[in-house]
């Protein structure tokens, strides 16, 4: 029989595995039906584990060994665990063949020595998660960048008990490939939902995990070092200081009006409840200008990252909840009576998912009901969800879930669907849809936990209820309005009406985005009107002889 390890590479794994101050044990799961590659990898690990004492081998059957399954957290064959004086979570599903016995390789020598190999400092950084995380670098054996990928995913589990470092074969698992949407390898996934493509440095990997098991604490890190790199200049917003203009919103809108009216050198300061808007609740953007299929939350990244270079005040975490102006000073006040003062305000806060108002609602909302069913359909694998709504956004909402859920009801005031057709058949032809049509949501179930709908039919009183594990609200959305309905005119919607400079009623007021009447809520579209927001207020400063000229940074 061939041998897999040619002699160069074998005396050249001699050499390392000679350094070895410790011993290495591979613990090794394969079944003899169903897996093609099982008795390849087993053969592999013999001819290795035989070059060194230091290295021993155990084999377990994945179907009658299920008390070692178990016990080192195996779903799928072949599969290889490098262990040294403990479990550090390395992982490895497929031949780690090719480029991939580099990644075996590097996990040798990590195990081996109980050294991660990275900076003590940077360690403590990693040893603070404390939430599960289960990284998936999705690999090919072709690649050759996919074992700095693996390495840098398995650096983060030798350090932190808390995270489980995987390499998987993309071509081994293609059902896994697919569902994690590989179309390029290295493609690192985080907890199933998170992911990103290509070999990046540690550091960056660890600020990804961060930004998955712990958005907070990854803000703060991520400023930190923006900050400390000199690309980040905002500033804390002062009480008594009179801004040249307030810019309320954190969306696209409000970023762009900020952009602009930095470079014309106006004192600005952006107050948000926090930064991102309706993008971040979407999975990708295939149709900003420049930026094909960027993720949601990259690209509201790229816009933060864009406006904070600039000298702006920043007020983030508190909602404005009123807007007055007396004599040519605004004043904005926010949930927690801080009051700035300003000569101009652009508005544009966009708009928000609408609710349903019934029994359940807000106790369960981030915990069973949701708004988005990109984001967060990886969470109902194997369990029972409902979706609420008839439109597009319900039916995309039904197509992402049916690839994980067992059940989806979708649940619709009518009987008819405004959703496009080739949508509404797509999902018509899953086997585990259920529709429930003329039927409204009466109440949400449940004590400490969502556990199910009380639907009620729209004509008569008869209810049906619904045990489900998660709800996705997908009926429209409304503008965030509120703080400013008894001070500037408002249509029918809710809406701010505008004109073609973005200006209202209110001398000195301008709005912008999806919160205005403007009929195209796109992201590109709120962008721009952000800045013909901020050009205009300039404007209105100038003749109000509120501002004095700077020299033009554009036109």
């Amino acid at each position: 029989m061939a041998k897999l390890i040619d002699e160069k590479t074998k005396k050249e794994v001699v050499g390392i595995l000679n350094k070895l101050p410790n011993p290495v044990t591979f613990v090794y799961f394969t079944q003899k039906k169903d897996c093609q590659l099982c008795q390849k990898q087993q053969e592999l690990l013999e001819e290795i584990t035989v070059l060194s004492e230091n290295l021993k081998l155990h084999v377990y059957d994945f179907t009658k060994d299920k008390e070692q399954v178990t016990k080192y957290n195996i779903d799928k064959t072949p599969a290889t665990v490098a262990m040294g004086e403990k479990d550090y979570g390395l992982r490895f599903y497929g031949l780690t063949a090719g480029h991939e016995f580099t990644s075996l390789m590097h996990a040798i020598m990590m195990v081996g020595a109980g050294k991660s190999g990275l900076h003590t400092d940077f360690e403590s950084f990693i040893k603070a998660i404390k939430k599960p995380v289960h990284i998936e670098v999705m690999v090919t054996l072709t690649c050759p960048y996919c074992p700095q990928a693996v390495h840098a995913a398995q650096q983060l589990a030798m350090v932190n008990d808390n995270i489980q470092a995987d390499m998987v074969d993309a071509a081994e698992f293609p059902e896994l490939a697919e569902r994690y949407s590989v179309y390029e390898t290295p493609r690192t996934v985080i907890n199933e939902t998170n992911a990103f493509v290509g070999a990046q440095p540690v550091q960056a990997v660890y600020l990804e995990v961060l930004k998955a098991v712990d958005p907070e604490e990854y803000k703060r890190v991520e400023q930190m070092i923006r900050e400390s790199s000199g690309h980040r200049h905002v500033r804390k917003p002062e009480p008594g200081q009179i801004y040249d203009t307030i810019i309320v919103g954190g969306g696209p809108a409000a970023m762009s009006a900020a952009v602009y009216a930095a470079r014309k050198e106006m004192n600005v300061l952006v107050m948000a409840k926090e930064l991102g808007g309706q993008i971040t609740y979407t999975a990708s953007v295939d149709n900003y200008l420049g930026l094909p299929a960027i993720g949601g939350k990259e690209l509201v990244e790229q816009f933060t990252y864009h406006m904070e270079q600039y000298a702006i005040a920043e007020s983030v975490g508190e909602n404005v909840v009123q807007v007055e102006k007396k004599g040519t000073t605004f004043f904005v006040k926010t949930e927690k009576d801080t009051e700035f003062k300003g000569n101009s305000v652009i508005f544009s806060t966009g708009k928000e998912y609408r609710r349903l108002g019934v029994p359940g609602e807000d106790k369960f909302i981030g915990h069973g009901i949701g708004f988005c069913a990109t984001c967060d359909a990886p969470l109902y694998k194997g369990k029972k969800v409902a979706v609420v709504g008839g439109a597009n956004s319900a039916f995309t909402a039904a197509r992402d879930l049916v690839g994980f859920a067992t059940e989806v009801y979708l649940v619709h005031r009518r009987d008819s669907f405004k959703a496009d057709t080739s949508l509404v058949d797509e999902v018509k032809k899953a086997k585990n849809v259920k529709f429930y049509t003329n039927m409204v949501i009466q109440a949400f179930l449940g004590e400490e936990k969502l556990t199910g709908v009380r639907l009620r039919a729209i004509e008569g009183k008869e209810t049906t209820d619904l045990q489900v594990d998660g709800v996705f609200l997908e009926i429209g959305l409304t503008p965030n309005t509120d703080a400013v309905k008894d001070f500037v005119q408002l249509n029918e919607r809710g809406e701010i009406p505008v004109n073609k400079d973005n200006s209202t009623s209110i001398p000195g007021f301008f709005a912008a985005g999806d919160c205005t009447d403007v009929p195209e809520k796109q992201i590109i579209v709120a962008a721009g009107e952000g800045a013909k927001a901020a050009v205009s207020a300039y404007k209105y400063l100038l003749d109000k002889k509120l501002i004095q000229p700077k020299a033009e940074a554009w036109e």
